[in-house]
């Protein structure tokens, strides 16, 4: 009998269980009391013997991006104008989805899955499906604007 409230309902509570990634309520938990009042978090952006600082937004996309750090990526170059690496898994794409960027602006191309530091404003827009703002580093971005690849390590403000 499919159609019996109760075997639809535990169906229904199976699937949605199913569906719902597993979070580590620790590491949950820390995330949030790195995370500045107004939801914002402080991550250090290292590029060779460069430290920057950088903000991380209170997004979805970039909550599940912290949950990867630390993160070290060789981030390429890109139209010489921005950075970008590999990352092992897919992240959350809810956040400020845009098709133009700032300098500084860590954001995240789904379709790779990519992240990305903008160094460089060509004026150039980007193709659907757009980007998904993560953060924006503070400082001077100069360490970035090389020709080649550039290891990156992405980890917490402590």
């Amino acid at each position: 009998m499919i159609g019996h409230p109760a075997l639809v309902m535990a169906l229904a509570l199976q699937v949605s269980v199913a569906a719902t990634p597993l979070q580590d309520v620790d590491s949950n938990e820390a995330i949030s009391r790195q995370h500045r009042g107004n939801g914002e978090m402080s991550i250090h952006v290292k590029i060779g013997d460069r430290i920057l600082t950088a903000t991380l937004l209170d997004s979805a996309a970039a909550r599940d991006f912290s949950r990867l750090l630390p993160l070290t990526l060789t981030m390429e170059d890109l139209f010489g104008r921005e950075k970008y690496g590999h990352l092992p898994r897919a992240i959350s794409e809810v956040g400020q989805r845009s098709r133009t960027y700032e300098v500084g602006q860590i954001v995240y191309w789904s379709p790779g899955p990519d992240v990305a530091i903008y160094y460089r404003q060509d004026g150039q827009s980007i193709p659907g499906p757009g980007i998904v703002v993560l953060g924006k580093v503070e400082g001077d971005l100069q360490a970035l604007a090389t020709g080649g690849a550039v290891k990156v390590t992405f980890e917490r403000a402590e």
